[in-house]
């Protein structure tokens, strides 16, 4: 995959703050090594010194529709994307815009939780849930709902275990699919990728027999890039898993804001408002890059959200006593 473009003009804050068709954008910059500089151990919060420095950042894969990818302008897209935007606007309303998100492409979900967990990055978006993640960074509510499955063009392969052994498996450095083929197969011949486009490039040339990985993620590839005679299997996921955003641990104002952020899209979706319908739709809806149901995504929203206190601008009125 291409490196991400620097060629986009500096804005002004005053210009950043405006939005574009509705949406504000996440200005796109490569550089790691600059942008993912530890934070200095202190009793500050994350948002505190984000305060001193003027920013977020944000990191994520770009190879991970419906998650996350890049536009023909080379400018990252995606339902992880676009609820990293509504954790900006968040941060707009709670500072004033003195706190921006700038995002920073990184190579696999590995790098991700590394960069969080170490206090390089302040935020990721559409990391999947695991206990041992748990341990190193907090976890916000569950924006998806996925699952380990195989993308495979192999006839001999039926998506059963047994059918695994021998054959040669990729999977992705840090994913769960790589924690998860040793004991889904020991037999397996396991080819460890870099990045999901270097996994998914290696099937497409015969060079793997099977990708095993995020359902969610594999179903977009397969749909977008139209693989021939590739198969997702099994039908049920061999293991079943939320995806959130992660912040560091110990940052209870971040995870409080993402957390509120994340309610009000999926609350708004759940009540028609087109801004929120927007934002979700072209990534998991009918006609989007998932293919999920309206139903399925509802259904998943409000079982989300039932534990909440309802975002409703105000309560019914009580009825007069008999």
């Amino acid at each position: 995959m291409p490196a991400p473009s620097l060629a986009a003009p500096a804005r002004s804050r005053t210009a950043r703050r405006a939005p574009a068709k509705g949406r504000r954008t996440l200005p796109l910059l490569a550089g790691l090594a600059l942008a993912l500089t530890p934070l200095t151990a202190s009793a500050q919060t994350v948002l505190e010194r984000a305060l001193s420095s003027g920013e977020l950042v944000m990191v994520g894969t770009t190879d991970g529709p419906p998650m996350m990818s890049v536009d023909a302008k080379n400018q990252p897209v995606g339902y992880g994307i676009e609820v990293g935007r509504r954790i900006d606007q968040e941060l707009t309303a709670q500072f004033g815009g003195k706190v921006k998100l700038r995002f920073v492409p990184v190579a696999n979900t590995g790098s991700m939780i590394e960069a969080v967990a170490t206090g390089g990055a302040a935020l990721a978006c559409g990391v999947p849930f695991s206990w041992e993640r748990e341990m190193v960074v907090d976890y916000t509510l569950p924006i998806g709902l996925s699952g380990l499955r195989l993308l495979t063009t192999n006839a001999g392969i039926d998506g059963s275990a047994a059918s695994l052994a021998g054959r040669r498996i990729g999977v992705v450095k840090g994913s769960l699919g790589a924690s998860a083929i040793g004991t889904l197969q020991p037999g397996a011949k396991v080819q460890s990728f870099e990045s999901m486009d270097a996994a998914y490039t290696a099937l497409s040339k015969s060079q793997a027999d099977g990708l095993l990985g995020d359902s969610t993620v594999l179903a977009a590839l397969s749909k977008t890039r139209q693989l021939g005679g590739a198969r997702l299997l099994p039908k049920e996921t061999y293991a079943t898993y939320g995806m959130g955003c992660i912040v560091p641990q110990n940052n209870s104002d971040l995870l409080n804001l993402a957390n509120l952020a994340i309610a009000r899209m999926q609350t708004g979706y759940l009540e028609g408002k087109p801004a929120d319908v927007a934002a979700v739709d072209p990534w998991l809806g009918p006609n989007g890059v998932l293919g999920l149901s309206t139903d399925q995504i509802r259904t998943f929203f409000q079982m989300n959200l039932l534990s909440l206190e309802p975002l409703l601008s105000a309560p019914p009125a009580a009825k007069p006593a008999p």
